[in-house]
């Protein structure tokens, strides 16, 4: 699998994604800088990480959505190649509208820093199917803006389309419908809260995250 993780100012998981990406691939992944005008050629997947683009200055991933960068990332996943968004990755995604919905501020106001369960809602997907029939997993959160928010008609399609790929157990921000992680409709594109980079090694104490990296592997 050729992989690229996408760097803006702000990022601080970008090392983590690439990482994670080598040790399940054998292979490194490109470091794509945020005015990039072009990704690498042949790419299977790109990674918007987790950080704070920009600071998260106007709203968290707004700015980031506009980097020239992200055109390429736009036209890569009308090609039908697969996109992750990771925490602030999935808060671009929402911003460019490769996904529906919105990412808003913590129910409580604080930051939430902690691991968390997971219903896994699909195990059908590009970025699921390595948790075969598992249906808990467990995968670190960061985030101060990480409240799931949706039109009730559109949570009923996501719903109704089986586009909810990742639920919380215990909910931890006030996301609607305790959702944590979302596909588009096409499937090729996933944004989540939860790290899954950072529960992908036993030498970090967890590997709950792990199978999403070995589902893209395998749909690669």
């Amino acid at each position: 699998m050729k992989s690229a993780v996408i760097v803006f100012p702000g990022s601080n998981c970008d090392r983590d994604a690439a990482r994670a990406l080598e040790r399940i691939t054998g292979k490194p992944a490109s470091m794509v800088w945020h005015k990039d005008t072009a990704l690498p050629e042949g790419l299977d997947l790109v990674v918007l990480p987790g950080g704070f683009s920009y600071g998260d200055y106007l709203r968290s991933g707004a700015m980031a959505a506009k980097s020239p960068v992200m055109r390429e990332v736009i036209a890569h996943a009308e090609r039908g190649g697969l996109v992750l968004g990771i925490c602030n990755g999935f808060q671009v995604l929402t911003e460019t509208r490769l996904l529906p919905g919105a990412l808003a501020r913590n129910a409580g106001l604080k930051f939430a820093c902690k691991d968390v369960p997971l219903a896994i809602d699909n195990c059908n997907t590009a970025f699921t199917r390595a948790y075969r029939e598992t249906r808990e997993t467990e995968i670190p959160i960061a985030h101060g803006d990480g409240r799931f928010v949706a039109d009730d008609a559109t949570l009923d399609r996501i719903e109704g389309e089986g586009r909810v790929v990742f639920r919380y157990i215990d909910n931890p921000n006030g996301s609607a419908r305790d959702i944590a992680g979302i596909i588009n409709d096409r499937g090729n594109v996933m944004g989540m809260m939860p790290h899954p980079e950072r529960a992908s090694d036993p030498v970090l104490g967890r590997i709950g995250g792990r199978a999403v990296f070995e589902s893209l592997m395998e749909a690669a």
